[in-house]
């Protein structure tokens, strides 16, 4: 038996730039394949995003003389780290892992593809007023809950967790599905903000088993 429709499955940025020897590599970011593919199996309706960066991207620090990766610089909408090139439009870098098995998913959410906005929210871009479309997609739907996996814990995930919430909707993030970057105790933050702002931390066994429960 699978999760009902209300119950969104929400795969954030699986992708190759995110995977270990990737441009912006997420410690055992590979080890979310898996678990994502036995989570998505319980699911009838998954969506995925992609992070999709033209190369000009603002948050790009080579496209800023003097900068380099992982320092912070003030941009019109606010504090921006500045990253390695990753996930340009239509690279391998930017593609879905191979082994990423969720061929029901609904819809794919690509994000970041504005040249001076970062994007690390499936909900709203960095400026806190573009939306993606997705909340209005998933109230169109009826969804209510969702349920967060993917790269990484401590930005897109928690990001996209905190704007869920924002939006009205209830919000899980599965820890053993995710992967953190963990730049200047940014992981800690976000588990913080996170529980402050009511989203509930579980693991997929415990979901796994609730579903196995239901079926019995």
């Amino acid at each position: 038996m699978m999760k009902p429709v209300e119950d969104v499955f929400l795969v954030v940025d699986v992708q190759y730039d995110f995977m270990p020897g990737g441009a912006l590599a997420v410690a055992q970011g590979d080890e979310v394949v898996p678990v994502i593919n036995r989570l998505a199996r319980a699911f009838s309706h998954v969506v995925l995003t992609q992070d999709w960066h033209p190369r000009s991207h603002v948050s790009f620090a080579p496209n800023h003389a003097g900068r380099a990766p992982f320092e912070t610089m003030t941009l019109p909408y606010g504090e921006q780290v500045l990253w390695p090139v990753h996930c340009v439009q239509d690279t391998d870098g930017a593609a879905l892992h191979r082994d990423l098995h969720v061929p029901h998913a609904r819809l794919v959410v690509r994000k970041g593809h504005h040249e001076h906005v970062d994007s690390y929210s499936a909900f709203l871009e960095a400026d806190r007023a573009t939306p993606t479309g997705l909340a209005g997609y998933l109230r169109d739907v009826g969804a209510k809950r969702i349920w967060l996996a993917g790269l990484a814990t401590d930005y897109c995930v928690a990001w996209s967790a905190l704007d869920a919430r924002a939006a009205g909707f209830e919000a899980s993030v599965i820890e053993d599905a995710c992967r953190a970057i963990d730049l200047n105790g940014s992981l800690d933050k976000a588990w913080k903000d996170m529980q402050a702002a009511g989203i509930e931390r579980v693991r997929s066994e415990d979901i796994l088993k609730n579903i196995d429960r239901e079926t019995t």
